[in-house]
């Protein structure tokens, strides 16, 4: 093993490593079914990185149909390879259909440059580039791009015997490609399944397709197509460290890596598992330092994260555990290669799905030391990050549909649709930068005096930290302005706090959250307080924090959680609530020991959350989305009346002219409103969905998502519908309610699940009508129970179902939720505040 000096030097290798890389020493490689490489415009083969182009001219295992296409050739010292010295230029659209020997997993890679020469203004042709099932491209120009070439790489699940790739010019322009591969790709390559980040499931992959973004090699050299078995590129990671002298480099003889059983060669080349990135520092005393990454990204998709990983560090067993992280989220807890495969040198790596940090274009990876380890050290061999396809099955955008053969009159009426567009835009920013001027000249006359808000320091993020705090002290009108002027709670000293939980004594946690870990404390009163701190590592803190405060400080309910007060002193965010005795909803359902609940008392909770919902769609002057419902944010007292908590990510609702919220997707896996998921519009309704699956979650006593169930099984909303269709919800109920839940009442319970499950948020009831429905099978039930006290009998009143028996009154059973003024039945939510995550639900 070498050590490569505290600064990245890249040419220390081992002799035998430098001899392997310049004699190409290859191991068992993978062989292509279809393997097909395309040099667009070129007389003849062009041989690049080893692999041979075949001119676009000869069409034998493809056929290209256009109507209009010329090829050009301008040789070039500047670009990186002959493929880019030549290009077809199509000025109708043009389709290149490929025959497949064998459907599945395909690369399907572009090469473009706008070689200067032809008739055409190239730089500004928009390209777009679409295949039978996906968008790749949409209107890209090399204007708005500032390198000579463009390298674009997806891969793509490919159903059928043949894959056509078609270029679109845009009215009055061209299109144009320098080269074309289509190439088998191993199926196993990408399981259908990875980890959301943070902790939870996410199925559907291989109905996907992903854009490569990022492909590190880290702490090696750059890995050319020669080098990988699957003709990919691995770059070195040294521009995307956010502190160079952080890392320090690793590297081994190539061939001490050994494979072991599962993990296929195509993963990742030796290359890759022989070098990394380890703890420039390593035994540092400081348990946040780390290794960090940062990318651009688009927030607007999810990615699919592949690290590897391989110990060619440690000189003995289980020495080496350290955390990974992506973005502030916890991706991998103590982490042991040695133990997890058994030996020294074992190649691994772990997939993940992730989005953007805090909904902004940023995305960071990084490595650390774990308490546990005998060894303060970390490292990183191998990174991808990979784009995956939205909803409409485009890597650009919402956009789906293109239309091959726009007609002149389409062409008119976009031009003028799009000029409309225009002018109506730029009148409502107009207008929006007017109302933004007189905003900020009130908020400067006011607010000369706030304190700046300083976020929490985080190792490796001064460019963050000197943002926010630049922000702050420039102007005092900037958003992150301290909240202690404002009615916002009492504001306790970090040292009360300290004195509550003992000096945060561990042995007084009680859960862990995206936000921090909380803590069970005790007040100088005698009041028991559950005190949730704010993680360092936090990037999303901030945002949550002042969210959290803002919700709760307006809102008073007996179902909604009640801040106590906060802690902003010596750069920490802490919260403080009242201790919930018996936690979330969740543990008592399953994961626990806890005694099971009756069906009365699930119908009681449930209700409980609905109202506490509904007062939030209604109660106050503008409504408040909560967007993170679930069975760990519904929380219980010690008399079981439910709490809906965790406010962190709450949106106030749509304006009364407005239909929905336009945002960045946020919420829990499993939870989600597919249509909100697909259109990134808010409503109500999104909520209301999410308690749908809350209600299956009560009933049938399992998590939203569980990936080991077998394929139909592992989302509960669409098992449990297919059972509901079917009439037979009782069949996966939990089985300790089994025989305990009169008919009508599940019946009743199943039909409301059913409708907040809809696929249209139209479709759906309000949380007013779910409330109504609920406590109607509250009545069914308790109707039967009085007529056999054994809550346990299977009888049921024969004229239950009589259509003559009326629900409770239904203005009486909304009159809780439906006050309008701030503060409803404060003596009772005094007493009953919560903590939001008192587990460890990571699913944002």
């Amino acid at each position: 093993m070498l050590k490569m000096g505290f600064f990245r030097v890249k040419l220390c290798f081992s002799a035998i490593t430098f001899a392997a890389f310049t004699f190409g020493i290859s191991f068992a490689e993978y062989i292509p079914l279809d393997n097909y490489l395309l040099a667009c415009g070129s007389s003849q083969n062009v041989s690049v990185q080893g692999r041979i182009f075949f001119p676009d001219s000869v069409q034998s295992f493809f056929s290209l149909k256009t109507s209009e296409d010329t090829a050009f050739y301008s040789p070039s010292d500047s670009l990186p390879s002959q493929i880019y010295h030549s290009l077809r230029i199509f000025t109708k659209p043009a389709s290149y259909k490929f025959k497949l020997q064998q459907p599945g997993r395909h690369w399907v890679r572009l090469y473009f440059s706008p070689l200067p020469g032809s008739r055409h203004d190239l730089r500004s042709a928009p390209l777009t580039v679409v295949s039978d099932d996906f968008v790749f491209m949409k209107n890209f120009t090399f204007n708005n791009f500032n390198h000579s070439y463009l390298f674009k790489e997806y891969s793509v699940n490919v159903t059928s015997t043949s894959l056509v790739i078609t270029l679109i010019p845009s009215n009055g322009s061209v299109s144009f490609v320098n080269g074309i591969e289509v190439v088998s790709v191993p199926d196993e390559l990408v399981y259908d399944q990875a980890l959301a980040i943070p902790n939870a499931p996410y199925s559907g992959l291989s109905h996907r397709g992903l854009e490569t973004m990022y492909r590190l090699n880290i702490g090696g050299p750059l890995l050319t197509p020669q080098n990988d078995t699957l003709g990919r590129t691995w770059e070195n990671d040294g521009k995307y460290l956010h502190v160079l002298g952080s890392a320090v480099i690793v590297a081994v003889d190539p061939l001490t890596i050994n494979y072991p059983d599962g993990v296929r060669l195509e993963a990742a080349p030796k290359w890759v598992y022989s070098s990394a990135d380890a703890m420039a520092d390593a035994n540092v005393t400081d348990l946040n330092f780390n290794i960090t990454w940062v990318f651009s990204v688009d927030p607007s998709f999810l990615y699919f994260v592949r690290l590897h990983f391989c110990d060619i560090v440690s000189k003995a067993m289980d020495t080496l555990v350290f955390n990974v992280y992506i973005n502030s989220d916890i991706a991998i807890p103590s982490l042991d290669l040695s133990s997890l495969k058994g030996d020294l040198s074992v190649p691994y790596y772990k997939d993940f799905v992730s989005n953007s940090s805090n909904n902004t274009s940023m995305m960071s990876v990084s490595v650390g030391p774990d308490s546990m380890a005998d060894l303060s050290n970390a490292i990183l061999n191998g990174l991808e990050i990979m784009k995956i396809s939205n909803d409409m099955k485009s890597f650009d955008g919402l956009n789906s549909v293109v239309d091959l053969h726009p007609s002149s009159s389409s062409r008119k009426n976009t031009l003028s649709i799009l000029i409309g567009s225009v002018v109506g835009a730029l009148i409502a920013l107009g207008l929006i930068a007017l109302c933004y001027c007189f905003i900020v000249a009130r908020r400067s006359k006011t607010n000369t005096h706030a304190q700046p808000w300083l976020p929490l320091p985080l190792y490796g993020n001064s460019l963050t930290i000197s943002k926010v705090s630049t922000i702050s002290h420039k102007s005092g009108t900037a958003s992150c302005t301290s909240l202690a002027s404002t009615n916002h709670g009492r504001v306790f000293t970090f040292q009360e706090l300290m004195d509550a939980t003992n000096k945060f004594d561990e042995s007084l946690l009680v859960g862990v959250g995206g936000f921090g870990k909380v803590y069970k404390g005790t007040l100088d009163v005698g009041t028991k307080v559950a005190v949730k701190r704010g993680n360092s590592r936090s990037e999303q803190g901030l945002a949550e924090f002042h969210t959290e405060i803002d919700m709760l400080s307006k809102l008073r309910h007996r179902h909604l959680v009640s801040l106590i007060g906060y802690c902003d002193e010596r750069s920490e965010m802490i919260l403080v609530y009242e201790f919930m005795a018996n936690g979330p909803l969740r543990s008592h359902l399953y994961g626990s020991s806890l005694p099971s609940l009756s069906w009365k008392q699930r119908l009681e909770i449930c209700i409980g959350s609905a109202r506490g919902l509904h007062y939030l769609h209604t109660g106050a002057a503008q409504s408040i989305i909560h967007r993170d419902v679930k069975t760990t944010n519904i929380l219980l007292d010690e008399s079981f009346v439910a709490k809906v908590a965790d406010f962190g990510l709450s949106k106030t609702g749509p304006a009364l002219d407005q239909t929905h919220v336009s945002t960045a997707v946020k919420g829990s896996f499993g939870y989600l409103d597919p249509e909100y998921f697909r259109r990134q519009q808010l409503t109500e309704k999104s909520d209301v969905y999410s308690f749908g699956v809350v209600l299956l979650e009560v009933l049938c006593a399992r998590p939203a998502l569980n990936p080991v169930l077998p394929r139909e099984q592992v989302n509960i909303a669409e098992w449990a519908m297919n059972w509901q269709k079917k009439g037979m919800l009782e069949q996966i109920m939990d089985p300790y309610l089994v025989g305990k839940i009169n008919p009508a009442s599940l019946k009743k319970y199943g039909d409301t699940a059913e409708k907040c499950l809809a696929e249209q948020g139209i479709d759906r009831p309000s949380m007013g009508d779910v409330l109504w429905n609920l406590e109607y099978a509250l009545q069914l039930q308790e109707t039967s129970a009085l007529a056999d006290p054994d809550e346990n009998s299977v009888k049921s009143i024969p004229g239950i179902l009589l259509p003559g028996l009326e629900p409770l009154d239904k203005s009486a059973s909304m009159a809780e939720g439906m006050n309008s003024g701030i503060y409803e039945d404060a003596e009772d939510a005094a007493t009953s505040a919560v903590f939001s995550q008192l587990v460890n639900p990571r699913g944002r």
